[in-house]
C-alpha cells in the first residue's frame, strides 16, 4: 500500500514555517508524503530546503474580493484532483473555508481544518467585520460537515462557540491546544543584567494591545521604575488594524519604548526578557509567543481572555489582566518588576506547564492521532522512517 500523501495548506508560508514545519517533519519520518501549500511571501524556498515539495497559492489575506476568493477555490479543486491527496490538512481561516469547498470537488479526501484563533472577523465590532463574520458562519456550516473531516480549535471556548451555533458537529470538533514549542530551543536562563526588560512580542495590530502596552510603559516611567519597555514584531499590513511603522518609530524616538522590529531569533529574544506581555483583545487560538516565554522560563502578563487562559496561569506562571485597560496592565507589570523572586517563581512553574503540556512532540501526536481516526488503514501503513 503506498504512503498517504497528505497537503498542509496555509495562508502564508512563513506561517508554515514557524507554525507547522514540525509536524510536516513528523508526518514524513512517519512515511507519509507531504506537499506545502501556502501564499508566498519569499519563503517558498526555504520550505524547499527543508525537503517539502512547495505550490505558492493565490490567496488574498486582506479583504473579500469575489473574483480573487473563487479562483483561489478553484486553484485548489484543480490542484487536489490532479495530486489526489490521501488527506487535506487546512490551518487558519480562508485556507479551512476555501479548501474546504474544493475538497468537495475532489472525490473521496480526508480533511482536516485547524482554526488557530478567530481572528478580526470574530472579534471586532466593525461594520466590515459583523458582515464578514455572517458570511463566515454561512461558509462554516457548508463547509465543516462533510463526514470524513475533522475541525481542531486551539482553546475550548472557540470550539464550545462553534458547536452552539452549529457550525460544525461536537463529534467533529476537537481540542489541540497550539502549535507547540520545541524546548530544546526555548530553554531557561537567567536575566541579563541591568535594567529589567518588559517585551510584547507579536505582530504590530492594535488589537494586540499595542497602544496598552505603551500607555502601560508611560505610565510606570513617571513613577521612577526603571525598566526597558520592548515591542518586538512588524506591522501586519495584511490586517485592517496594523499598526502604522511611523507610529512605532515615534515612539521609540520619543523614548516610550523601544521598536526593535521583526526577528526570526525568537529564542534569544525571549531570554532578553524579564516579562512577557500580550494584552491583546485578538481573537487568539493559544498565543504562540506567551508559549514560548513559559517554555523560556519568563513570568507572563496576559489579557483574561480565551486563549490566554490556556497557558498564564494567575498566581501560578503570570497575571491576567482586564482587556483593554492600560491602568490595569501596569499595575501587573509593577508588581513583576517589584520582585525578582516573584518572576523567578513564575518563570519556574511556566517551564514545566510548557514542557508537560504544549510541547511540539505532544501536538504533533494528537494531530497524527486525528489523521489516523481519518485515515484508518490507510494511516503510515508504508512504515517509520528512521531520524537521521
Amino acid at each position: 500500500m503506498k504512503a498517504p500523501r497528505v497537503l498542509l495548506v496555509t495562508n502564508q508560508d512563513w506561517f508554515f514555517l514557524s507554525h507547522r514545519l514540525a509536524l510536516a517533519r513528523a508526518i514524513r519520518d512517519e512515511g507519509g508524503e507531504v506537499v506545502v501549500v501556502a501564499g508566498e511571501t519569499g519563503k517558498g524556498e526555504v520550505v524547499r530546503r527543508a525537503g517539502f515539495p512547495f505550490v505558492a497559492l493565490p490567496i488574498l489575506r486582506a479583504g473579500i474580493a469575489p473574483r480573487r476568493e473563487l479562483g483561489t477555490v478553484t486553484f485548489l479543486a484543480r490542484l487536489y484532483r490532479r495530486v489526489r491527496p490521501d488527506l487535506v490538512h487546512h490551518v487558519t481561516l480562508k485556507p479551512v473555508l476555501y479548501g474546504s469547498l474544493a475538497a468537495r470537488f475532489a472525490g473521496d479526501v480526508a480533511v482536516v481544518n485547524t482554526l488557530s484563533g478567530l481572528g478580526y472577523a470574530f472579534t471586532s465590532s466593525e461594520a466590515r467585520a459583523r458582515l464578514a463574520r455572517l458570511c463566515v458562519q454561512l461558509l462554516c456550516r457548508v463547509t465543516l460537515t462533510r463526514p470524513r473531516s475533522r475541525t481542531i480549535f486551539q482553546n475550548p471556548e472557540d470550539r464550545e462557540d462553534f458547536v452552539r451555533l452549529g457550525l460544525v458537529a461536537g463529534a467533529q470538533a476537537v481540542v489541540i491546544r497550539g502549535s507547540g514549542v520545541d524546548c530544546s530551543l526555548f530553554r531557561p536562563g537567567p536575566e541579563l543584567p541591568g535594567d529589567p526588560i518588559v517585551m510584547l512580542a507579536s505582530r504590530m495590530l492594535w488589537d494586540k494591545g499595542v497602544r496598552e502596552f505603551v500607555d502601560a510603559a508611560v505610565a510606570i516611567r513617571r513613577r521612577g521604575r526603571n525598566a526597558r519597555f520592548v515591542l518586538v514584531g512588524a506591522p501586519d499590513y495584511g490586517n485592517p488594524g496594523a499598526v502604522p511603522a511611523a507610529q512605532l518609530e515615534a515612539w521609540s524616538l520619543d523614548g516610550a519604548v523601544e521598536w526593535w522590529g521583526h526577528r526570526d531569533d525568537m529564542p534569544a529574544v525571549l531570554s532578553q526578557a524579564s516579562v512577557v506581555v500580550l494584552p491583546t483583545v485578538y481573537g487568539e487560538g493559544v498565543p504562540k509567543v506567551l508559549i514560548e516565554a513559559a517554555a523560556s522560563a519568563r513570568p507572563i502578563v496576559a489579557t483574561d481572555a480565551r486563549g490566554c487562559r490556556e497557558i498564564a496561569r494567575p498566581g501560578v506562571n503570570g497575571l491576567l489582566v482586564a482587556a483593554g485597560d492600560a491602568a490595569d496592565l501596569a499595575r501587573a507589570i509593577e508588581a513583576l518588576l517589584a520582585s525578582p523572586e516573584l518572576r523567578r517563581r513564575f518563570g519556574a512553574a511556566g517551564r514545566e506547564i510548557a514542557v508537560a503540556e504544549f510541547t511540539e512532540e505532544a501536538v504533533v501526536a494528537q494531530t497524527l492521532a486525528v489523521y489516523r481516526e481519518l485515515l484508518g488503514a490507510r494511516c503510515f501503513t508504508a512504515g517509520r522512517r528512521e531520524r537521521a
